[in-house]
C-alpha cells in the first residue's frame, strides 16, 4: 500500500453495479429541507471553566480532548476520525453481506469480495514468500544500459499523485502522472510530476533539524533491514547505494512551496521537448514503457526537477538505480507480501513517521485497500444504504444558500474592481457542486483480480487506474468527474473544472446532522462547503477564471490588496508554536487559511440569511451564534501525537486542528458572541483581524 494512503490512515481521515444517479446540482440550489431542532453541539466535549476569550480550543474540545485517547493504531484522532469510524462500521456490514452472497463471476462484487479475501489471506501471502514480485526483480536486475533504464522507469510509471485537486505530490516511482485539463485551458493533458522518494518529501532528506536527521538514520537502517528480510545480498552496501541515491533526488526536488505555486510550477512541454529541456534520460524509451509515446503535449509540472532527475539517470550508476527501483517496488507493496516486510515497514513509517504504537487490524487495512483500489464500486453500494435523499436535499439547499452569501460577500467588496468582481461571480454562479456521489461511476470491467495472488491483484488495480486516467487525454473536460469517493470523509475543490465535490461520508456528524438546529449545522458542514467555495479564491484558486482556465483576471490593485490580506494571515499562523522553536507555517498553510475564513464567514451569512429575517432560538442556554462558532470549533477537535504533529506542521498544507478553529479570530460576530475583549488571550484589535472576501 503506498505510503500517501497509510498517512492519511494514521492521521484518521478516511482518505458496490446498482445505485442511485447523481442529479445536476446546478439546478438543486433552491431545494428545501426541514430543519431540525436539537442542539447539535456536544456539551460533554467542551471545558467551560475557560474563557472562551484565553483559549478557543481549550472552551469548545477541552473535555473532548482531555478525556480521549489515540488509539494505539493511530497517531491522531479528530472530527474526520469520528466520522471515519461510523463509514467504516457501515462498509464492513457491506462486505459482510458480499462475503455471504455468491456474486456472479466477473461482476464487481466478485472482484471486490475476490480483492478482499486475497488481502486477508495472510498465511497464503507468507507461503508464497517473494516468489510474487520475482519477475519485477529480474526484471530490473536485466537492465543492462541507460535505455533498458528509462524504459523501466516509464513502465513503474503510475497516476498516483495531484497536484491541483489533494496537493498530493508523493510517489516513490520516479515521476508521477496527473490527468486533467491543462492549466491554460484547452483539452486533457498529461501531468509528469517528481517523483523517486521514500519518505515524505525532500525536507527529511535535507533539513538540520536533529529530529529529521534522527528520521534519516532511521530510514538507512530500514532499507538495509527490509532488502536483508527480502533475501537480496549485499544489503548493506545496495542500501546506502539507494540512500545516496535518494539524497542527490530530494536535492533536486522543487519544494513543498515550489510545488504548490501552480503559476510557477506548471510548464507546457511536447513530448519533443523533453530530450531537449531535460537532457539525460531516454525520453523516447521512457514514453514507451510510460504507455504515452501517443500523447504530444504535457504539463511538466515541476520542470526544474525533471531536468535534474533526468540528468541523474544519465549520471548516476545503473547499479545504483537497480537496487533502487528493487527496493522501492518492495516497499511500495509490503503490505502484499510476507509478514516479516510488512512489520518492518509499520516500524518506520508507522512508528518512527507518526508515532503509532500498533498496526492497524488487518481486516481494516483490507477495507482501506479496497477503499484505494475499488472505491467505487463500494461507493455504489454506501450511498444505496447509508446515504438518505433527505440529507441530500438539504446539503444541496445549504450550498445555494452559502453560494449566495458568498457572491453577495464579493459584491460588497469595496476594493474590488467591477470587472473583476464580475469575474469572481460568475466563478461562483457556474460552480458545480456533487453532493453524496458522482453522475458516473468508474468502470472496472477492464480489472481482473486474481485471488490467489494479493500482489498481482494490487498491481492489476494500479495499472487499471493508470489506464482509466490516460483514457481522458485528448478530449475535452468532464466538469462532472469525481475525484473522491463517496465513502470518504473529506470534500474538494476542483480548480480546473470549477467544481466541488462533498462525498457522502462527510454529511454525518460531527459535520452534518439532520436532526440539528441549523446554526450546528452551517457552522459545522456549513463551513466546509464555504471552505470549499472559498478555495476557488485563496492564493492558487483566484487564479483560475470561470471555465477554469489560468489568468489573470484581476487587476493590478486589486491583486496587491489581496496579497496583503494573505500576507497578514501567514503572519498570524507563523505565531502558532505547538513546540519551542517550532512553529505553524503560514505561508505554507495560507491557502487552507484562506479558504476557512472566507468558508466561515459566507457560512455564518448564510446562516443568518436562512433565518428570513427571525431570532435564532436560544437552545439548553446558547444563543445561535454561539451555537454556530462552537459547532466550527468542534469539527477541528485533534489530537495528535507528537511525530504526526512535526510532520504535518514540516510537509503538510493544511495548519493542524487546534490552530484552525481559532479562525474564529477574525470575526467580529464572535467577539460579540462570546464578549471577548481587549486583554484576553486570543483577541486581536479590528485593523489585525483578516478578511479576505
Amino acid at each position: 500500500m503506498n505510503n500517501r494512503l497509510i498517512a492519511a490512515l494514521l492521521l484518521g481521515v478516511a482518505t458496490a453495479t446498482l445505485g442511485p444517479v447523481a442529479c445536476d446540482m446546478n439546478s438543486a440550489t433552491n431545494a428545501v429541507a426541514t430543519p431540525g431542532t436539537e442542539l447539535g453541539i456536544r456539551k460533554d466535549w467542551m471545558d467551560t471553566s475557560v474563557k472562551p476569550g484565553d483559549d478557543w480550543f481549550q472552551y469548545a474540545d477541552g473535555g473532548w480532548y482531555k478525556k480521549t485517547e489515540i488509539p494505539a493504531d493511530r497517531s491522531s484522532v479528530g472530527g474526520f476520525f469520528i466520522a471515519d469510524q461510523q463509514t467504516e462500521k457501515n462498509l464492513e456490514a457491506l462486505i459482510a453481506d458480499i462475503q455471504k452472497s455468491e456474486p456472479e463471476e466477473g461482476s464487481e462484487a466478485a472482484k471486490v469480495k475476490a480483492f478482499y479475501n486475497a488481502y486477508l489471506d495472510t498465511k497464503a501471502i507468507d507461503a508464497a514468500g517473494m516468489k510474487p514480485v520475482q519477475a519485477d526483480l529480474t526484471r530490473f536486475s536485466q537492465i543492462a544500459d541507460k535505455a533498458a533504464l528509462s524504459q523501466v522507469i516509464g513502465s513503474q510509471t503510475r497516476a498516483d499523485v495531484d497536484p491541483l485537486n489533494s496537493t498530493d505530490f508523493e510517489t516513490e516511482n520516479l515521476f508521477g502522472v496527473f490527468v486533467t485539463q491543462a492549466l491554460k485551458g484547452g483539452d486533457v493533458v498529461p501531468y509528469i510530476l517528481q517523483g523517486g522518494l521514500g519518505m515524505p518529501e525532500r525536507e527529511y532528506y535535507l533539513s538540520s533539524d536533529p529530529k529529521m536527521a534522527s528520521i534519516r538514520t532511521a530510514y538507512r537502517t530500514y532499507v538495509a533491514d527490509l532488502l536483508t528480510a527480502a533475501g537480496m545480498a549485499d544489503a548493506e552496501a545496495k542500501a546506502q547505494r539507494i540512500y545516496d541515491l535518494e539524497m542527490k533526488i530530494a536535492q533536486a526536488h522543487a519544494s513543498r512551496e515550489e510545488s504548490d505555486d501552480w503559476a510557477t510550477a506548471s510548464s507546457l512541454w511536447k513530448q519533443s521537448d523533453f530530450a531537449s529541456k531535460a537532457p539525460g534520460m531516454d525520453w523516447d524509451a521512457f514514453f514507451k514503457g510510460a504507455n504515452l509515446a501517443g500523447y504530444q503535449t504535457f504539463d511538466a509540472y515541476h520542470p526544474g526537477a525533471i531536468t535534474k532527475l533526468s540528468a541523474l539517470v544519465a549520471s548516476e550508476p545503473l547499479d545504483a538505480w537497480k537496487d533502487w527501483l528493487a527496493f522501492h517496488q518492495i516497499n511500495s507493496h509490503t503490505d502484499v507480501l510476507p509478514s516479516k516486510l510488512d512489520q518492518l515497514h509499520f516500524a518506520f513509517y508507522g512508528e518512527k513517521l507518526f508515532g503509532q504504537e500498533a498496526q492497524r487490524p488487518r481486516e481494516k487495512r483490507a477495507l482501506a485497500a479496497l477503499n484505494e483500489y475499488m472505491g467505487d464500486a463500494l461507493g455504489k453500494l454506501y450511498v444505496e444504504k447509508y446515504f438518505p435523499a433527505s440529507a441530500k436535499t438539504e446539503i444541496q439547499g445549504m450550498v445555494g444558500n452559502i453560494k449566495d452569501a458568498f457572491a453577495k460577500r464579493i459584491e460588497a467588496l469595496d476594493w474590488m474592481a467591477p470587472e473583476t468582481k464580475a469575474e469572481a461571480k460568475k466563478k461562483v454562479e457556474t460552480m458545480a457542486v456533487g453532493v453524496g456521489y458522482p453522475d458516473t461511476w468508474v468502470d472496472y470491467s477492464g480489472l481482473t483480480i486474481d485471488e490467489g495472488s494479493p500482489y498481482d491483484a494490487v498491481l492489476a488495480a494500479e495499472k487499471a487506474r493508470y489506464a482509466q486516467q490516460l483514457a481522458k487525454v485528448g478530449k475535452p473536460l468532464d466538469k462532472n468527474e469525481w475525484w473522491m469517493n463517496a465513502q470518504l470523509v473529506n470534500a474538494v475543490n476542483l480548480p480546473v473544472q470549477n467544481a466541488l465535490n462533498f462525498p457522502a461520508a462527510i454529511l454525518q456528524p460531527p459535520f452534518f446532522d439532520p436532526k440539528a438546529d441549523p446554526a450546528f449545522n452551517y457552522g459545522a458542514i456549513g463551513a466546509v462547503i464555504g471552505h470549499e467555495i472559498s478555495h476557488s479564491f485563496d492564493n492558487n484558486g483566484a487564479a483560475f477564471d470561470s471555465s477554469g482556465a489560468m489568468r489573470n483576471w484581476w487587476t493590478d490593485a486589486d491583486k496587491a490588496k489581496f496579497n496583503e490580506a494573505g500576507k497578514a494571515l501567514a503572519a498570524q499562523f507563523d505565531t502558532y508554536e505547538p513546540f519551542p522553536g517550532l512553529n505553524v507555517k503560514g505561508e505554507l498553510t495560507l491557502g487552507e487559511n484562506i479558504a476557512d475564513i472566507a468558508g466561515l464567514q459566507a457560512a455564518y451569512d448564510a446562516y443568518h440569511a436562512s433565518l428570513n429575517g427571525k431570532e435564532a432560538p436560544v437552545i439548553d442556554g446558547f444563543t445561535g451564534d454561539q451555537r454556530f462558532f462552537i459547532a466550527f470549533a468542534q469539527t477541528w477537535a485533534t489530537k495528535m501525537r507528537e511525530e504526526a504533529l512535526r510532520q504535518r506542521i514540516a510537509t503538510d498544507g493544511h495548519a493542524p486542528g487546534q490552530y484552525r478553529a481559532l479562525t474564529v479570530r477574525n470575526m467580529d460576530e464572535w467577539y460579540k458572541a462570546f464578549d471577548v475583549k481587549e486583554g484576553d488571550k486570543l483577541y486581536l484589535p479590528p485593523e489585525k483581524r483578516v478578511k479576505v472576501w
